[in-house]
């Protein structure tokens, strides 16, 4: 089993891919097969010994949706290569839970400190130079932002590998548990948070009783906010689960075209 332990060199290589992960983005699964590809050079490492249907569930693993800030996808990267190794089959539900519930805590962490301000300052410092005729500007707002950019991906990894081996070192079964009930808790919260924001479903239906008007809408928020729209996202959700996600792009084309459908009858606004 010794050989079959993560290298430094294997979580270079998990570097070298995390340059490419976005490149394979997709609607369905978003970072998904990225994220895969990433973490590739540790899975062979783990699996090369192992009978094929653990190679196979390993795979299947790391295809399940999956998206978040680039750089931190290099902690999340770090901290699944530990769990890959630490856990046996049977906990292999942790690696999973983990990843969900960092994803989403992270990615806000990334965007708010590397797109939205690491970025425009280093901009800043290479359009002032380059608005006073100096080549240097761009040249230097390139370094500048690269520096942080690369230095995260990589101490993320390696530093993110070293945390997620404390974590579960000495403290067997129990510490995972932990941290699987941890990371779904947070994993609903980024969900239901999700679900919240992003699901807009307005019914414009009104009916008269007598002088009254009753509208649709307002009668259920002040039952519960957003129940239609909770609603919606657990029909979809049981489809899905129903039919192992074959038919996503089916099932969105259809919710459109219901929608335009529901829109045109002035049911929904």
């Amino acid at each position: 089993m010794e050989n079959n332990k993560i290298t430094k060199s294997d979580l270079n290589r998990v570097f070298f891919n995390l340059q490419f992960l976005n490149l394979t983005n997709n609607y369905e699964s978003m970072q998904a097969i990225g994220f895969l590809t990433s973490i590739a050079p540790v899975l062979k490492r783990l699996y090369k010994d192992k009978p094929k249907e653990q190679r196979v569930e390993a795979i299947k693993r790391h295809l399940k949706f999956f998206n978040s800030h680039v750089n931190a996808d290099a902690l999340i990267l770090g901290v699944t290569a530990a769990l890959e190794e630490s856990t046996t089959e049977e906990e292999k539900d942790t690696v999973v839970s983990m990843k969900t519930g960092l994803m989403g805590p992270l990615a806000g962490i990334g965007d708010s400190v590397l797109k939205f301000t690491w970025l425009p300052i280093c901009g800043s410092i290479g359009a002032a130079l380059a608005l006073n005729g100096s080549v240097i500007g761009p040249i230097l707002m390139f370094i500048l932002y690269n520096i942080v950019n690369i230095a995260t991906r990589y101490y993320g990894i390696h530093w993110g590998y070293q945390k997620g081996l404390d974590m579960v070192s000495g403290s067997g079964t129990n510490a995972l548990q932990r941290l699987a009930n941890i990371a779904n808790i947070v994993g609903l919260m980024v969900i239901g948070g999700l679900i919240a924001t992003s699901v807009k479903l307005k019914f414009v239906l009104e009916f008269g009783a007598g002088d009254n008007v009753i509208v649709l809408q307002e009668m259920f928020d002040k039952i519960m906010p957003g129940l239609f729209s909770l609603l919606v996202t657990f029909a979809v959700y049981r489809i899905l689960k129903k039919t192992g996600g074959k038919h996503a792009a089916m099932i969105i084309l259809g919710i459109m075209l219901i929608s335009i459908v529901l829109y045109g009858l002035s049911i929904l606004g």
